[in-house]
């Protein structure tokens, strides 16, 4: 099989198409598969990584101000639009699909014109505007929520998959749990909190939990929190400022960026983190509860949007970034480690939306379009 696939951005695109990739390889290892991107993002880093060849465009959001920088970036989309559309002349794919950013406006646009198979993978409950504005031209669409269903017209391409991730629930054992906690400075004589704000940090959680720290507000509970590589150094000065060392904190441990996630979600009480698609999807499958602070969104709330799918389960709280602070962050913490029994419950609520094979979904539908 020849694939395109298009994703732009952030980890949150990228990844899903890398998954979709590999699986395509797993079944059919003589694929040809490339990915079309720009030449900012994230994918820059991670596509050659995972062994794709990455071709790069010009693509940004349609401006709605004007300026003569918001016209020079939509000339150049529109520029961008056309260098796709010869990608996709010159590939041949029998497929294209899309997986995240403003770049796939133009790669599957290109794909439709020449009558070529295309699909869209939508993380978030709430679809982005590509995804709206292309519903029309996609065979199908696959969704990470059912609730995203109620959004998007042309209900009979739309099929609930689930969004693909390398985190999955493991039956962790006591010893395995203490050497993971041991290799952070941590131990299990208490709750265990895992704080992050995505691949790059979040700055109003990280203020949050300096202020947590600094007032010595976890006295009964453990924090692992990642801080971000670009934030990490910050977060160290503001604590050294207070005669604070990072590396010797009561019940904290301070990472710039977790590896092996999948272990630390498994073994954690409660997350307190962003409310990315594939926050909740990992969330939903290792049966945890959170503290979400979404991330605020000029064009649509999609990271409430997602919140509130666990919220309405009673599996997690919001509190929002422009009023989340260390008291009523610590104040929420407190008053929910205080019963790990019901922490459980809400984990299990968690699950009642987990997605399973959905890796095996995604290729059964991509077959059928591709026959098709």
């Amino acid at each position: 099989m020849r694939v395109i696939i298009a994703a732009a951005g952030t980890g949150g695109h990228i990844n899903p198409g890398l998954s979709i990739a590999n699986k395509i390889k797993e079944k059919e290892p003589s694929s040809e598969i490339i990915f079309v991107g720009t030449d900012r993002g994230i994918e820059n880093d991670l596509v050659p990584r995972a062994g794709y060849e990455l071709k790069t465009v010009d693509a940004y959001g349609l401006s709605k101000s004007i300026s003569p920088s918001a016209l020079k970036k939509d000339l150049k989309t529109l520029k961008g639009f056309f260098e796709a559309k010869k990608i996709v002349k010159e590939f041949k794919p029998d497929i294209v699909i899309g997986t995240g950013g403003y770049i796939c406006g133009g790669v599957i646009s290109g794909a439709h014109k020449l009558n070529i198979p295309t699909a869209i993978h939508e993380s978030n409950a709430y679809p982005g505007k590509a995804t709206k504005m292309l519903s029309k031209k996609l065979d199908r669409i696959f969704v990470g929520f059912e609730e995203t269903k109620k959004f998007l017209n042309n209900e009979e391409k739309v099929i609930v998959t689930g969004t693909p991730t390398k985190v999955e629930k493991k039956d962790i054992s006591v010893e395995e749990k203490n050497e993971l906690l041991k290799s952070v400075k941590l131990n299990d004589k208490l709750p265990l909190v895992l704080a992050f704000g995505g691949s790059q940090g979040a700055q109003r959680i990280n203020e949050a939990l300096i202020e947590i720290i600094k007032n010595r507000k976890n006295k009964n509970y453990q924090l692992f929190w990642a801080a971000g590589p670009k934030q990490y150094d910050i977060v160290k000065e503001e604590l050294s400022k207070v005669g604070m060392d990072i590396e010797k904190l009561d019940n904290t441990s301070i990472v710039p960026y977790i590896y092996n996630m999948t272990e630390y979600m498994n073994i954690a009480d409660l997350v307190v983190s962003r409310s990315g698609a594939m926050t909740i999807t990992e969330l939903s499958l290792v049966e945890k509860p959170a503290i979400f602070i979404p991330l605020p969104s000029m064009s649509a709330n999609r990271q409430i949007d997602n919140a509130k799918v666990l919220e309405k389960l009673g599996a997690a709280r919001i509190i929002l970034n422009e009023e989340v602070n260390g008291t009523n962050l610590s104040e929420n913490i407190e008053d929910m480690i205080k019963d790990i029994d019901k922490l459980k419950e809400m984990g299990k609520k968690a699950s009642t939306i987990a997605k399973y094979n959905v890796l095996d979904r995604i290729y059964d539908e991509i077959k059928k379009i591709v026959r098709k």
